[in-house]
């Protein structure tokens, strides 16, 4: 996998430290993995990508082989804008004040605050099988909780979750990815390896909690003011989602994010579950081949 690529460990904000891969030549590229992955994530459609971009993959902090600050009563360290900083950090760190960005689940939660922090540096956004956070919880039905119930597990006090996912990690991996479809058969084992050897790291567990903890408090707070400044994506978005996933079932996506966005909001459902990349990377990477800009 990432035939071309370097791995790197590259600086962050705070003094955090990120796990990279790099490859390719052109124009710049972030692509952001979610939750409970690395940035192993991208294997199938980022070597591709990098025939026509410079092609950045990195593990968000706590995740992956990334920095994972300490458990905190705010959790500001898991904060979407500290993880955003990080990336504009990394960027300019490589030489990149402005980029395009395509993310996915907890990376495309990131990629958001990011577009809404650091207007400048995103050029065109890519979110895949999210809508909003602050949409999420302000319209929060029994389908919603009972379909993302992880959502609401995870964010309980420390050190509540992180005992019971510690007692069998890969147990609960398997639970976690295995929503759409039924079978989580889709990963590549040395993608797979690459999950699990980082669920084990010390802290990676407690960094997952936080991202959540932090979700369901920091975040929104975070969202509300910037809805109340008026701050909206200003930047070109495509939106993909699964359709054998949820996000197309509960909402109308490219609806939602119109309403988050002043730029032009396109995209559409992919023939996957929620591991769009890794399910469906021809029709991922056909539909960002229209998208980006090299």
């Amino acid at each position: 996998m990432f035939e071309g690529f370097t791995t790197e460990t590259r600086d962050g904000a705070d003094g955090v430290r990120l796990r990279v891969r790099i490859g390719g030549d052109g124009p710049p590229l972030l692509l952001l993995h979610g939750n409970p992955q690395t940035h192993v994530m991208w294997h199938k459609v980022a070597p591709v990508l990098a025939k026509r971009f410079r092609v950045v993959c990195a593990d968000l902090r706590g995740y992956g082989f990334s920095t994972k600050p300490p458990v905190s009563d705010d959790h500001a360290a898991y904060s979407k804008r500290a993880m955003a900083a990080d990336m504009v950090t990394l960027m300019k760190g490589l030489g990149h004040d402005r980029f395009q960005l395509v993310s996915h689940d907890r990376g495309a939660r990131v990629a958001h605050r990011l577009a809404l922090d650091a207007p400048e540096a995103v050029e065109r956004l890519c979110t895949m099988d999210i809508v909003p956070t602050l949409h999420h919880f302000e319209t929060t039905d029994m389908a919603f909780a009972m379909g993302y119930y992880h959502w609401f597990f995870l964010a309980q006090p420390h050190p509540g979750p992180e005992r019971m996912i510690s007692r069998d990690i890969e147990d609960w991996f398997d639970t976690q990815t295995s929503r759409e479809p039924k079978d989580p058969g889709f990963f590549h084992p040395d993608a797979r390896a690459d999950y699990l050897a980082a669920l084990h790291q010390p802290g990676t567990i407690d960094a997952i909690c936080e991202d959540y903890r932090a979700a369901a408090t920091i975040d929104l707070d975070h969202d509300r003011a910037s809805r109340e400044a008026g701050r909206r994506i200003a930047c070109p978005l495509l939106a993909l989602w699964g359709a054998k996933g949820k996000v197309g079932v509960w909402y109308q996506p490219l609806e939602v994010w119109r309403h988050y966005a002043d730029g032009p909001v396109s995209g559409g459902a992919v023939n996957s579950g929620h591991y769009l990349p890794e399910e469906a990377p021809e029709e991922v990477l056909a539909a960002l081949d229209g998208f980006l800009r090299a």
